[in-house]
């Protein structure tokens, strides 16, 4: 079971033959990113509305050093193999990939999605790659957004509020 879950973890060359391989069989791929330091009901919600836009669910995970350059140097909380692991054992995600950038932006020009979504804390206008996904005939999204769920002020009530959220 362990060897399914390691499965849906992709390096670049692998994840772009699986792309081309799913459009091929005409299936939608819908293509999200982010840290996802403390995984928590907001990621879930927000991952199974990705899903439910398209046929497969790519997730691309921050590494760490991307992460700590993001979210400052007491960040991550988990490292980037159990993230990846973590997300990739989820139900509704089908490929997940760390990324080293700040952005995911040479991804979604190397991957070519057919629909790139965000959180409801991002506008469309400011989401990364939505004008390479627009042009390539692609859709993107700004989904439903939890109030009160996020990484950051989870760790700041455990800490006592001795951090930003």
């Amino acid at each position: 079971m362990f060897q399914q879950i390691q499965s849906k973890i992709f390096l670049l060359e692998g994840l772009k033959t699986q792309v081309d391989l799913w459009k091929k069989a005409d299936q939608k791929v819908v293509f999200t990113n982010g840290c996802f330091d403390l995984i928590h009901l907001g990621h879930l919600q927000y991952l199974a509305e990705a899903r439910s836009l398209g046929d497969h669910l790519i997730v691309a995970v921050n590494s760490d050093a991307s992460v700590k350059q993001l979210k400052g140097e007491s960040r991550p909380i988990k490292n980037e193999l159990t993230r990846s692991t973590l997300l990739a054992s989820l139900q509704y995600v089908d490929a997940v990939i760390i990324f080293d950038n700040p952005t995911p932006l040479d991804l979604i020009r190397n991957l070519k999605p057919n629909i790139l979504v965000k959180g409801g804390d991002w506008k469309i206008d400011q989401i990364v790659g939505a004008e390479d996904v627009l042009q390539n005939g692609g859709k993107v999204h700004s989904l439903s957004f939890l109030k009160g769920q996020s990484s950051s002020g989870i760790i700041d009530r455990i800490l006592g509020g001795k951090t930003k959220s």
